[in-house]
């Protein structure tokens, strides 16, 4: 019990799961459209304490007819990044890049979990996604689990906790995961506010 208490609390406090609803104008969306050319892919984000192990955001990067991330009840914002209640558009490589590491500080790594899908199955995940939003505050797992629980039925159970999403994501066969370990400060604004986007 005292562990999932502890979970639960990490959900809470870390900055990642503010939530806010935005809805950017057609233009902006139509604008930053961008597929990776890679294979369809679903990457799953978990934000975990690196002292309790717990999680404390999840949030889903999808590559399908475009490359999106469903972050839901997020804190990264960018004037340059459209988004559209929780689902943000145009995640270009760098843009990829400055998500993971606006969440990787010297108190939370990321897990970062791939899995190589269909064209079918990316297509569905980002029309759920698109569905799901906006999040409220600390349901971040809970929405993302409810979307691999539509995907993966048996194989992922909705959850309010991001660690078991993640480790029942992890179970999937085909699944590969690395984690992020950076050593910043806990102000992660300081990483969008240091950033200076392709082009900009």
């Amino acid at each position: 019990m005292r562990g999932w208490m502890i979970a639960i609390a990490a959900v809470f406090a870390l900055a990642g799961c503010a939530a806010e609803s935005v809805w950017a104008p057609d233009e902006a969306v139509t604008r930053a459209a961008y597929r990776h050319d890679g294979p369809p892919r679903l990457t799953l984000f978990t934000m975990l304490n690196n002292h309790s192990d717990a999680g404390a955001h999840t949030s889903l990067m999808i590559n399908g007819s475009q490359r999106v991330i469903f972050d839901p009840a997020g804190s990264f914002k960018h004037e340059t990044i459209p988004e559209r209640n929780d689902l943000l558009y145009g995640i270009t490589p760098p843009v990829a890049d400055v998500y993971t590491r606006y969440h990787a500080r010297k108190t939370y790594r990321v897990r970062i979990q791939r899995l190589d899908v269909s064209p079918e199955t990316a297509e569905r995940a980002i029309a759920l996604a698109k569905a799901a939003g906006p999040v409220p505050s600390a349901q971040c797992s809970l929405s993302t689990s409810q979307i691999l629980a539509e995907l993966y039925p048996g194989q992922v159970k909705t959850s309010w906790l991001p660690r078991k999403t993640s480790d029942e994501f992890g179970a999937i066969p085909g699944v590969t995961t690395e984690e992020l370990y950076e050593y910043d400060d806990d102000d992660n604004s300081k990483v969008l506010r240091a950033w200076t986007p392709p082009n900009a």
